[in-house]
């Protein structure tokens, strides 16, 4: 016997999604009706009709499953016909939007705060994804936001807790509940796309690889395609076990929170190639043998060898990168004679451009990848990729980089994050150097000299749309530039992220660590910002 509740509720006046959702520390979600009051306003605003399907599930943090309850609740007193969720209420990102678009679901809530930290005292965070599989566009999340703020009722269905460790059907009312494998769709969408034979023959002769799921959700995701298609040994993943905490550690895959596999690939008999992924598993980080892939050269690598890859052996309709991102990709595309978009950060920019049929690859510098495939970045299918590159050249990660810096050019490319700065110092920052715009351009700062700085902008070559606030950009006369960009991703005050960028033809420079050859263009970021005197910090929290 079920019941449906209609219950008072008051509003929260903090329920403003950002660029991936709504992501607040997990005791705020668990306030009396926080998690409820926005998920009936996700259902208010999308009206989804009757008979409607649903996709559900998260990245296994803390929380995750109390909120899998109550939204499948919800979504029955709300009139869904229909919940798809993964077993043990786990489904990575890309397999959220796979499932989506596979399904032709409605939409899908996903239950993530990416990179960020769990455990009791960490971060959660919720989405909605449209019926393309893609995050919500800020038409939606403007209309969740507004409606957040004056809902006084939600709707919930009084029953009994689905067993989500059991896959199975069930039901909530008259709303059934299917508790699938969150891995098969997704990996066989995985093996649609690459050269797995090729891909088990290089593991097969002794090509030694491992990754790195950093204890999140890509861990199950790794074992079924790595260990069970592909017949990598065991020994060939490391933190596969998902855990509400993530092993107490930071699910970020850099060089600087992914320490464990860097000093694996960097020591003593090391592996020929290295990989991880993050707390939802929609973003990499690559890695040979004592060699680092940037995320914006590997963007503009695996453009350049697409047409090694089955999947995009019939060549690429675009390439699109966000602004921050190097233009290493550009280069690539001007080659390829196919366009090239500069977008603002936020993967729904690259989702209404494959829609259209615009572009086919797409990536961001802070380590998302991914393609048309789905409407989002996509950490395994990154690292199939460049094992299947490997695969089809014969060759390892640092003799592909280099042999691409040879042919393009290399653009030396690094950004220092200042994490959990005051946001009203972090907004200082931002608009001292906005109120410097009018006497910068034509100054020459060391061997540099300012062509033109702007708050960058976009229109959308879709829909229209303008966005506008994108990020400063310092651009210099001979293609070097610094971007200044404050991100919306974490929980606790603010993270300013400076992008630092020059281009470098001579194959003579190209052994130069990024640090040494970026050197003179830190000195200048800090200089323009004031940054040390504002923020009082030193040293970057994290240097990518």
């Amino acid at each position: 016997m079920t019941t449906t509740l209609t219950l008072h509720t008051t509003p929260f006046n903090d329920q403003k999604p950002g660029t991936s959702g709504l992501r607040k520390r997990v005791p705020v979600f668990q306030q009396a009706n926080y998690l409820e009051n926005f998920v009936q306003a996700i259902f208010d605003s999308i009206q989804a009709p009757a008979g409607a399907t649903l996709v559900l599930g998260g990245d296994g943090r803390f929380y995750n499953l109390e909120a899998i309850q109550i939204i499948l609740k919800m979504a029955a007193a709300n009139g869904y016909a229909r919940v798809l969720t993964g077993q043990g209420g786990i489904l990575s990102t890309p397999a959220a939007s796979c499932l989506i678009r596979k399904y032709a679901t409605f939409g899908g809530i996903i239950l993530s705060a990416s990179h960020n930290p769990g455990g009791p005292e960490g971060d959660f965070g919720i989405k909605y994804n449209t019926a393309n599989g893609g995050p919500a566009p800020e038409k939606i999340t403007e209309a969740i936001f507004e409606l957040s703020k004056k809902i006084s009722h939600y709707r919930i269905i009084e029953a009994s807790d689905v067993a989500l460790d059991t896959i199975g059907e069930y039901t909530i009312g008259k709303m059934h509940v299917s508790v699938i494998d969150p891995v098969a769709d997704y990996a066989e969408l995985m093996e649609s796309l690459f050269d797995f034979a090729a891909i088990r023959g290089l593991l097969a002769g002794g090509f030694n690889i491992k990754f790195d799921a950093m204890h999140a959700v890509n861990g199950p995701y790794a074992r079924e395609i790595f260990i069970n298609r592909l017949g990598a040994p065991v020994a060939s993943l490391m933190n596969c076990v998902p855990l509400p905490d993530f092993g107490n550690g930071h699910p970020d895959p850099n060089l600087t929170y992914a320490h464990e596999l860097v000093e694996i690939l960097y020591g003593e008999n090391a592996p020929d190639f290295g990989a991880a992924s993050d707390g939802d598993g929609d973003r990499n980080m690559i890695l040979g043998r004592h060699f680092f892939v940037t995320p914006s050269d590997s963007l503009a690598i695996l453009t350049a060898n697409a047409k090694l890859v089955p999947g995009y052996r019939a060549g690429l309709k675009g390439v699109a990168r966000s602004m921050p991102t190097s233009a290493a990709a550009d280069r690539v595309a001007k080659e390829l004679g196919i366009p090239c978009y500069e977008t603002p950060t936020g993967w729904k920019f690259f989702g209404n451009l494959m829609d259209a049929d615009k572009v086919t690859l797409c990536g961001e510098e802070s380590f998302g990848t991914g393609s048309s495939h789905i409407r989002e970045k996509d950490g395994l299918w990154a690292v199939l990729f460049w094992l299947n590159i490997v695969a089809a050249r014969a060759q390892s990660v640092e003799t592909i980089t280099r042999e691409h810096w040879a042919h393009f050019g290399r653009n030396v490319y690094s950004r220092h994050d200042y994490e959990a700065i005051p946001t009203e110092v972090a907004n200082g920052v931002m608009t001292h150097l906005k109120d410097s715009f009018a006497s910068l351009p034509g100054q020459k700062l060391g061997s540099y000299t300012v062509e033109r700085c702007d708050d960058f902008s976009y229109t959308d070559p879709v829909d229209g749309s303008i966005s506008t606030g994108q990020g400063i950009r310092i651009l210099f006369t001979d293609g070097s530039r610094i971007v200044f960009r404050l991100s919306g991703t974490g929980t606790e005050g603010a993270t300013l992220r400076i992008y630092l960028e020059a281009y470098d033809p001579d194959i003579n420079n190209h052994h130069l660590d990024a640090q040494v050859a970026l050197s003179e263009l830190i000195q200048i970021a800090g200089q323009l910002s004031e940054l040390v005197t504002r923020t009082t910090r030193v040293q970057p929290s994290v240097i990518t």
